[in-house]
């Protein structure tokens, strides 16, 4: 079909273009996926997955998921200012039209406390990408022979993230596709572009049982618009939590996440969308789970869910 092909240009374009990595809803349960400076923040071990279908209904429509597990090192504080170390890996996945991307990144990353709350990290991913481009399903009464080219790039991968936190705020920094590698088999003048993303949450204790917290996200794509999240998230003591969000470029987001036997937990979000992308397809899904080996301390808003 002819749209087939006018929509894999519009989508090649906005690859090209702007935002080359994948964007989550639930990226504030899911730091380590965002921020390798959370490797080994936790002195368990983390195991988070995450999958996402957007734009439900829209041909070529984006499709991402992760699986990341966040590792300590075993390490021993013998005082302030004196690092923790962590390690860890994520691999992700993002089909878009014609094109595929999967990333496998390693972890490292150290912990330096300032006092018994504060904490700055710092951590590194790297790894490689592997880009490819794929013709089949691409239809029209006169193909493009140059659109007709299968094409296939693996190049190195690198992040760098540095992170910051006291008893009841966080503030994070991303830096991303820090090694423009060229698709030289697959695009003219196209190449991994740098990114780079700043995120932020308070939490405020209502009582022993229920906290809320706002958080925020900017991300910073190569060329384009800013994209903007801003999350409210209740917590029903570490347990239960629902939150609502808005993203500037398109979407109204509703999210819930659950806890099932203190260390299992599964999320979903739903986006309303709001953009001209409405027109074919109204709603994101995303579906996620965590196992983690942390045991609670305590059933109380006065525990950080971010840090247990």
């Amino acid at each position: 079909m002819k749209v087939a092909l006018i929509i894999s240009c519009i989508l090649i374009a906005f690859i090209s273009n702007g935002q080359q990595l994948p964007q989550y809803s639930q990226w504030s349960l899911h730091q380590f996926a965002e921020n390798p400076a959370h490797a080994g923040i936790k002195k368990c071990v983390d195991i988070h997955s995450l999958y996402r279908l957007q734009w439900i209904g829209f041909e070529g429509a984006p499709r991402s998921g992760f699986l990341s597990v966040s590792i300590p090192l075993a390490s021993k504080r013998r005082r302030y200012l004196s690092a923790r170390h962590g390690t860890g890996f994520k691999f992700e996945t993002d089909q878009i039209g014609q094109f595929n991307v999967n990333r496998l990144n390693m972890a490292y990353a150290a912990h330096f406390n300032f006092d018994k709350y504060k904490r700055l990290s710092l951590g590194l991913y790297g790894g490689i990408i592997q880009l490819g481009y794929d013709p089949a399903g691409l239809q029209g009464n006169e193909p493009d022979p140059a659109a007709m080219n299968e094409g296939s790039i693996v190049a190195p991968d690198a992040s760098f993230g540095a992170w910051f936190n006291d008893e009841k705020y966080y503030i994070g920094l991303a830096l991303k596709n820090f090694i423009p590698s060229k698709w030289r088999n697959i695009g003219v003048n196209s190449r991994n572009r740098f990114h780079a993303s700043l995120n932020a949450g308070y939490q405020l204790s209502i009582n022993e049982m229920l906290s809320l917290t706002p958080a925020a996200i900017i991300r910073v794509p190569p060329r384009g618009p800013l994209s903007v999240d801003l999350n409210l998230i209740l917590d029903i003591q570490n347990k239960l939590s629902f939150g609502i969000g808005y993203r500037n470029t398109d979407a109204f987001i509703a999210l819930v996440n659950i806890k099932i036997q203190e260390q299992f937990s599964i999320g979903y979000s739903f986006d309303y969308n709001l953009s001209q992308i409405q027109l074919g397809a109204k709603n994101s899904h995303e579906v996620s789970l965590r196992f983690t080996t942390c045991k609670p301390r305590k059933t109380s808003s006065a525990s950080c869910p971010l840090f247990e």
